[in-house]
């Protein structure tokens, strides 16, 4: 979208264009614009915009100097270029420029103003003083490749009964895959929405990615689910993010979202006896959601079960930490295949050591049982095959 004059320009990173796009593309319904200081202030005294939930206002105030100078001296009407990474990417026709206070702002997507978190600390620096709102104009496909997708499945298997998930699969673990096949069972088509977010990581988008779409390919039937990134911006650091996570399921072609109960946002709590979450305070969310309890492995029951079933007390529990399991990633070991499936150890493994051994091959065709026959492997076979001596028992 090449302006034909020249225009004076508001420089944003692609995570507040990709922001834009979602209430661009309507999947923030019925925020489709920025917000103009009156309605932010309805916003705020009542958590709704036009009659629906809406947890806190739909502004942008790019940080930076020239940013600011920009804003303090546009002009209702005036188009102003989104540069993003050097190339601009969108339009907005002025309507109002307003202050906002960031203290305010922080508390709104956080909860409390917390200096000292370092999430906070990064938001105060791409948080200017002066917001802007009016039509804009998007070079962001995105969103709208997604609700293609989304879209195009329903249409191939006729679905209605449409459920979803927002996970980060970081790592993919055996209680993701529990989650996914209860909900198989009571869906047309379940949609997992694998968060992308906006900061590097040891397992990128990429290989989370591979993963989760190598268990769907493998373990799963036929076409029944699909995957497709969800943008996670700073939006979703919010305490209230499963609001957001329903209300943009819901605009997604979604009527059900599936959450744990230990779920960011959920805020559980006990109100006269009675286990609530914040989403009791939205009922008139337009989606069905569900609430799963904690999946654990016991070593009483031997098995994969759900906390509210399990007889047994916590300190039979072995829990599903992600942190940790990545933890053990990271230093290169196997996780036990009560955690995770052999197979996606061995892929996640093989990609983030790449060339780990010097002669794989020789390594391998010293210390596994093979047919005789002279054969290639790679590092992949190599930790599948570890993962069998692992599981050996008869001299444990």
């Amino acid at each position: 979208m090449e302006s034909i004059r020249k225009n004076r320009q508001l420089f944003i990173d692609k995570e507040f264009l990709a922001t834009l796009s979602l209430a661009k593309e309507g999947i923030l319904h019925p925020v489709d614009k920025l917000m103009t200081k009156a309605e932010v202030q309805e916003v705020e005294e009542s958590g709704h915009f036009k009659g629906k939930p809406f947890p806190f206002p739909f502004i942008i105030a790019p940080s930076g100097e020239k940013n600011k100078a920009v804003l303090e001296t546009a002009y209702q009407g005036e188009p102003l270029d989104f540069v993003v990474d050097g190339k601009i990417k969108g339009t907005i026709i002025v309507d109002e420029v307003f202050e906002i206070d960031k203290k305010k702002r922080i508390e709104q997507i956080f909860g409390v103003y917390d200096i000292n978190n370092p999430d906070t600390q990064m938001f105060l620096k791409r948080l200017g003083d002066v917001a802007v709102c009016g039509a804009y104009e998007l070079q962001f496909d995105d969103i709208k490749n997604v609700k293609a997708t989304i879209a195009q499945a329903k249409e191939q298997l006729g679905a209605r009964n449409v459920s979803a998930m927002m996970i980060n699969a970081k790592p993919f673990h055996r209680a993701h895959e529990r989650v996914i096949r209860i909900t198989l069972e009571k869906c047309d088509l379940l949609v997992i929405f694998l968060l992308k977010p906006y900061k590097q990581d040891l397992l990128s988008y990429e290989l989370r990615l591979k993963a989760l779409q190598y268990f769907v390919d493998n373990y799963l039937p036929k076409n029944r689910v699909v995957i497709v990134p969800f943008e996670n911006t700073y939006l979703f650091t919010s305490y209230k993010n499963a609001v957001l996570d329903s209300i943009c399921a819901y605009n997604f072609g979604c009527n059900k979202l599936i959450l744990s109960r230990n779920h960011s946002g959920i805020g559980m709590y006990f109100d006269k006896n009675e286990m609530k979450s914040i989403l009791d305070q939205y009922e008139d969310l337009d989606i069905e959601v569900e609430l799963l309890a904690e999946f654990v492995y016991c070593n009483e029951c031997k098995t994969l079960v759900s906390t509210n079933t399990c007889p047994h007390g916590a300190h039979h529990h072995i829990k599903y930490h992600t942190e940790a399991l990545l933890e053990i990633l990271k230093v290169g070991m196997l996780p036990p295949a009560i955690f995770m499936r052999k197979d996606i150890s061995a892929l996640l493994l093989s990609e983030l050591f790449k060339n780990r051994f010097e002669n794989i091959g020789k390594i391998y065709d010293s210390i596994f049982p093979n047919s005789g026959l002279l054969e290639a492997h790679d590092e992949k076979d190599f930790y599948l095959e570890l993962m069998k001596l692992h599981q050996t028992t008869s001299l444990t």
